[in-house]
């Protein structure tokens, strides 16, 4: 009897997690060997928008472990369009409170979710290409870390745009 409601339970709850997911048009990511992001290894992930008129917003994902000594990252990210056109950004994101907590979800596995673009739309038919290189550096060092610890991937997610501001 247990057996069945647990099935039950677990039929009724896949249409709630379907539904979390309306907003959702693309997710790609990338894992490391040993949770850790090398250098040497940016990630590529080619993205086939599914129209040209619609505003996304992109977020960065990021699963780190407790491995993780850093309370930002900064990242080198490259936008490649289809018709040739590059946008490169540096950016620093915030990955743990003062106190040292980290500020994404979960605990032995923290997930983070980092706006990229906001209001994005890709104005262009074609294949993107999206790069994300981690760019930490020991303080007082112009040397990237050649491995950064406790990461374990990275990658994308693209979400519509929802114009009355609930989400």
């Amino acid at each position: 009897m247990n057996l069945v409601r647990r099935l039950a339970f677990g039929l009724l709850a896949i249409p709630v997690i379907i539904g979390c997911d309306d907003n959702l048009v693309a997710t790609d990511s990338k894992s490391f060997d040993g949770a850790s992001w090398p250098a040497s290894e940016p990630a590529q992930f080619l993205i086939e928008p599914v129209d040209t008129v619609t505003d996304f917003q992109i977020y960065l994902n990021m699963r780190n472990n407790k491995s993780y000594a850093y309370k930002n990252l900064w990242l080198i990210t490259q936008m490649k369009f289809p018709q040739g056109k590059i946008v490169t950004d540096t950016l620093e994101y915030a990955m743990a409170d003062a106190r040292g907590a980290f500020l994404g979800t979960g605990s032995d596995v923290v997930e983070n979710k980092l706006i990229y673009k906001k209001e994005f739309r890709f104005r262009e038919s074609g294949t993107y290409q999206l790069t994300l290189q981690q760019a930490m550096r020991k303080s007082g060092s112009a040397q990237p870390l050649e491995q950064l610890e406790g990461v374990l991937d990275v990658g994308y997610t693209i979400e519509k745009e929802i114009q009355d501001g609930s989400k």
